[in-house]
């Protein structure tokens, strides 16, 4: 809804287009008001906002809009894309001044990760014309202080109440450059949703942090349970669900974790396995991974998996290529992911673009990802395989064709199927067809 004729005060581009992103509602509606120094917006404390909302005003004589957001660290990644998108048509032809409302106190790394993804969805220069707006009083931890390094150190108290001091750093932050920073949809890349694969813990989380570009975060090295990781990578939001090695455990285990790794991903599902290994002879042990794997997720899995081997020097040195290109096992192995492999240095950064395409590309390829949907009638598949085993040979069946656990199917079923079954005067939650048709 919008709160302002645009015919009436915005017949050609507002000086100043300014967009407000931000957690807390209130917040945003105080310093909007302070900017166009009128109540244009209103406080809203039952119903928070859940569209952007804008007004229009001046300052020396030129025409400013000011449009507030909702709060974007609770928003999907598809309705921020969609809100942000709004706000191209809310302050034609596009905002050139972004304001990034931050509480010291609780700004974490995760929401610094979730801006640079919005804010890359303004352009490469949207940091140019990003200022930092300090809510609240409060010592700067390190992750305020590498926003503020980001943005080039431009920020504004709100304690100071000093609306000359405001608008004068707001013009400052619009004319640091003469490009609007707009969204323009073909740089808007779509979400990723990949997971790691592999025995080896330590090179799993090495080869995550050289994706997302992160130095800081949980490990699973050592742990038994999947961590999801987020962050923006080359234009996209990147989702890097870590498994644990899968290999060797009791099956109610193997089965809860495949099934949750999946489950972290919803609803779009999972577009690229990524089973990362180092660059060195396969071990008994990797290769009993992959199996297991496969087995799990069954043979639909393949369609999505690639290998990733870790050096920490130059790939393309030809010690490196060769053993790739000659060794038995490895190229055995390639072969039964499609041949989809890269080779990362996780040292540099450089070849991440070319990791990305690659999942990229391979999706354009499927009408789906893979879901939990997906997951769901790989087990049926192989009940049913399993009983007609047992039927024909009257024979206990092997322990990669048995079916999960009472707890796992249930949670499979149950998830996908008894929805189907409700009573018609309850909403069933929506599966992935429903909510990404894309999916299988």
């Amino acid at each position: 809804m919008l709160t302002f004729d645009l015919s009436l005060c915005c017949i050609t581009a507002s000086r100043f287009r300014i967009v407000l992103l931000g957690k807390c509602e209130d917040k945003q509606t105080q310093l909007g008001n302070i900017i166009i120094r009128d109540q244009a917006f209103n406080y809203q404390k039952t119903s928070p906002t859940r569209q952007c909302v804008a007004t229009c005003g001046e300052w020396r004589g030129k025409p400013l809009i000011v449009v507030k957001t909702p709060d974007i660290f609770s928003l999907s990644v598809e309705a921020v894309r969609r809100e942000m998108k709004n706000c191209v048509t809310l302050c034609p032809p596009g905002p050139n001044v972004l304001l990034l409302l931050v509480k010291p106190s609780d700004f974490t790394e995760e929401n610094r990760q979730t801006l640079k993804f919005i804010l890359s969805l303004f352009g490469q220069d949207a940091l140019k014309h990003s200022m930092v707006i300090m809510t609240h009083e409060g010592k700067k931890s390190k992750t305020v202080n590498e926003l503020l390094k980001d943005c080039g150190g431009r920020h504004y108290n709100m304690v100071e109440d000093n609306h000359r001091s405001l608008m004068e750093k707001i013009k400052e932050t619009a004319n640091m450059s003469n490009e609007t920073p707009l969204p323009e949809s073909e740089l808007i890349k779509p979400a990723l949703n990949l997971v790691l694969c592999g025995r080896r813990g330590a090179v799993k989380t090495s080869a995550a942090k050289a994706i997302l570009g992160q130095t800081e975060f949980h490990s699973v090295s050592n742990s038994s349970e999947c961590v999801k990781h987020q962050g923006e990578v080359c234009g996209r939001w990147v989702s890097l669900v870590e498994l644990p090695a899968l290999y060797g455990e009791p099956q109610e285990a193997v089965m809860e974790e495949s099934l949750r790794s999946i489950s972290l991903c919803d609803p779009e599902g999972v577009h690229a396995f990524i089973l990362v290994l180092p660059v060195g002879s396969l071990t008994d042990e990797d290769k009993g991974e992959l199996k297991t794997i496969q087995n799990t997720f069954s043979s639909r899995v393949n369609d999505f998996t690639m290998i990733l081997f870790t050096v920490d020097s130059d790939p393309t040195a030809p010690a490196v290529v060769n053993f790739v290109k000659e060794n038995r096992d490895i190229q055995e192995l390639c072969q039964s992911c499609g041949g989809r492999y890269v080779v990362l240095n996780i040292k540099n950064k450089q070849q991440i673009p070319e990791l990305l395409d690659m999942v990229e590309e391979n999706t354009k390829n499927k009408p789906h990802c893979y879901t939990t949907e997906t997951f769901a009638h790989a087990q049926m598949d192989k009940v049913i395989q399993l009983e007609r085993l047992i039927k024909k040979n009257k024979i206990s069946a092997p322990v990669s064709l048995r079916p999960p656990s009472r707890k796992a199917q249930s949670a499979l079923i149950g998830r996908h199927y008894d929805a189907a079954h409700a009573d018609d005067a309850l909403a069933p939650p929506l599966c992935c067809r429903q909510v990404a048709p894309h999916c299988y």
